[in-house]
């Protein structure tokens, strides 16, 4: 009974039911030396190590002294986290302000860290972006009416959670 539950969780959590066949048991020691290797090779924030440690089977007190001694260690640091999520979204994604948080707010990060990773992103490399962006998109958009091709481009770019003001200034300019 309790497996079936612990399936139902998993797959709740969006686990595909093959993987839950694979989900084995382990020791809190070993736990914490797989759970370094996987906050060594990229930044995770704490929601995922939960995940992760939930699928390990490890709970309670095991659990928060695990994550206890990975921030101690410093395996683990959401600040570190939201700056590098932030940076990476915005350079690879062209996500604006908003959607990144949304997006960190998703996680459960800090209102601190988000704001330090907000401080991280240069407002003439935003503006700048958001220019090649609406530029991008609004000649990409062909055969319709002028105000039609704002209003799409606005909508492209509000989606991708740029500001609306921001947005609609930009827009002026274009003909």
């Amino acid at each position: 009974m309790i497996v079936h539950a612990y399936a139902n969780y998993l797959y709740r959590q969006h686990f595909s039911v093959m993987y839950i066949c694979c989900v084995q048991k382990i020791t809190p020691q070993q736990a914490f030396i797989k759970l370094a290797k996987y906050c060594a090779y990229q930044e995770r924030c704490h929601d995922e190590v939960r995940k992760k440690l939930a699928e390990y089977w490890v709970w309670g007190d095991d659990a928060q002294e695990i994550m206890a001694k990975l921030i101690e260690q410093n395996y683990l640091n959401e600040e570190r986290f939201a700056v590098a999520y932030a940076g990476g979204k915005f350079r690879t994604k062209k996500w604006g302000r908003l959607r990144i948080v949304r997006e960190l707010k998703q996680r459960h990060i800090s209102e601190y860290c988000i704001k330090k990773a907000l401080l991280e992103l240069d407002d003439a490399t935003y503006i700048q972006t958001l220019h090649e962006l609406a530029e991008a998109k609004y000649n990409s958009i062909k055969g319709v009416y002028d105000f039609i091709k704002k209003q799409k481009t606005a909508r492209y770019l509000i989606d991708k959670g740029y500001e609306n003001d921001l947005v609609w200034d930009t827009l002026k300019n274009f003909n």
